[in-house]
């Protein structure tokens, strides 16, 4: 290799060796970031992943489980330098306990509840088949672990049905399970994200019905840097790509809805 360089013009040796040194200099920057997500974010963190690797040269992890899994986890030293949460409760306590910087803190997306049924006649785009009351088993995730769980009691509360159908309520350890015991027959019918079931405002198949904001507490969906990774540049850098107008571009595409703060193209 060097023989026949030795041949080649000066200028273009030199140029040859520039291009070496960027090269060997973008790899030894590179990193490798371990990232706790929540699972009903799973879809969409897998496709910035690959945005945000082919832009950076830095590698992701993703952890993809419930919000409370991953807090309990983080608590106990779990190898992850930023979380993707599926509220914003959990990213605060985890600030105000010292296990993430405060100042990192930011919504990412906005969840959007759905009752779906894989049934494409089932649901009529209204609250109908929760009121009649025919069906045998609804699925609903763990209030206790998964935000989207704790929407889903709300709105169940607010139409004034909770008591009716708690006895049918088969309960998801997080927001994925729960779409697969719909999607298995396990469950008639269930509340689960958005993204895990609409492409561009539809239904990609089954029936469903969108739940209206006004049903429950909003489902803000928060990161946040983990102590641990405080002078991370490659974890630090992956927040600023979220805040971005791409980014954003991306996580509506996939059913979310994004702040509307001011943004910026990601560099």
């Amino acid at each position: 290799m060097f023989r026949k360089l030795s041949v080649l013009p000066f200028k273009s040796r030199i140029h040859f060796f520039i291009i070496l040194f960027f090269l060997f200099a973008t790899v030894a920057n590179a990193d490798v970031i371990h990232v706790a997500v929540a699972s009903n974010f799973n879809l969409p963190a897998k496709e910035l992943v690959k945005t945000f690797e082919s832009e950076t040269g830095h590698q992701i992890k993703l952890s993809s489980g419930s919000s409370g899994k991953f807090y309990a986890q983080i608590q106990q030293g779990a190898p992850f330098q930023v979380f993707l949460s599926a509220d914003a409760q959990t990213p605060e306590r985890l600030v105000k306990e010292g296990f993430a910087v405060a100042s990192t803190q930011i919504t990412y997306a906005i969840g959007k509840l759905v009752l779906w049924s894989a049934d494409p006649d089932l649901i009529k785009n209204n609250d109908t088949v929760l009121k009649k009351n025919r069906f045998k088993k609804i699925a609903i995730a763990n209030p206790q672990l998964a935000p989207y769980g704790t929407a889903a009691v709300e709105t169940l509360t607010q139409l004034g049905v909770f008591q009716s159908v708690q006895s049918k309520i088969v309960w998801g350890e997080n927001i994925a399970q729960t779409h697969q015991f719909v999607m298995s027959g396990n469950a008639e019918l269930g509340f689960v994200s958005a993204s895990q079931v609409m492409r561009e405002g539809k239904f990609d198949q089954g029936s469903g019905w969108v739940i209206p904001e006004s049903m429950h507490n909003p489902i803000l969906q928060n990161a946040v840097l983990l102590s641990k990774a405080k002078d991370s540049v490659a974890a630090i850098a992956l927040l600023d790509y979220l805040k971005s107008a791409k980014a954003k571009k991306i996580i509506e595409q996939f059913g979310y809805g994004v702040p509307n703060q001011t943004i910026k193209e990601h560099r």
